[in-house]
């Protein structure tokens, strides 16, 4: 990577940290140019260079943190041999990303993130490829074994994540669920749902 590379990747990360510092502290409205300028201290044409516009920031924003959770996701899944200790390992990593990162969980759970996931499905899918093959193929050796139910991919996300993305939206909007509870209660019944 040059020195001028090297520069603009530092001046990404800059305003992305501070992206998330402003969403953390003021909510979506509180991240505005001027805002990203003085909390990051890169300058108006910088940032409008590096991420075209506003939308573009926290969509990059965005984009960081579904990799980050992916990752963890991923790694919390193929580092189990047996299919229920790896379903039951995801569930807990993602209630732990959302209590330990409430604010980029705010984000990946935001109308923005959602707006942005069905005009963009196609394209993330992409980005995000090499963190998404290692779990379908964990998915697809356990399912072929016969230690997963016999379900589509997509059937068997749905199944695992959509009661992990409502505990979380629960958690992050009403804040009137224990996620450590959940974490203790759900894996097993989520477990219960794709096993075979």
């Amino acid at each position: 990577m040059s020195p001028k590379q090297q520069r603009g990747a530092v001046t990404v990360e800059r305003v992305l940290d501070a992206a998330l510092d402003l969403y953390a502290s003021e909510g979506e409205a509180g991240v505005t140019v001027s805002a990203l300028t003085r909390a990051s201290g890169v300058s108006t044409g910088s940032l409008y260079h590096h991420f075209g516009n506003l939308h573009g920031v926290i969509s990059a924003l965005a984009l960081r943190w579904l990799g980050r959770l992916l990752g963890e996701l991923a790694t919390a899944l193929t580092s189990h041999q047996d299919a229920r200790s790896g379903i039951e390992a995801v569930v807990r990593a993602y209630l732990e990303f959302v209590r330990t990162r409430p604010a980029a969980a705010r984000l990946l759970h935001s109308p923005f993130a959602d707006q942005e996931g069905t005009a963009r499905a196609a394209e993330i899918r992409d980005n995000q490829e090499a963190r998404l093959t290692p779990i379908e193929q964990w998915l697809d050796g356990h399912r072929k074994a016969g230690e997963l139910a016999d379900l589509p991919t997509p059937v068997i996300e749905a199944l695992v994540l959509g009661p992990v993305i409502g505990m979380a939206r629960r958690w992050l909007t009403l804040g009137d669920v224990d996620l450590e509870e959940a974490a203790r209660v759900l894996p097993d019944r989520i477990w219960r749902s794709v096993g075979p």
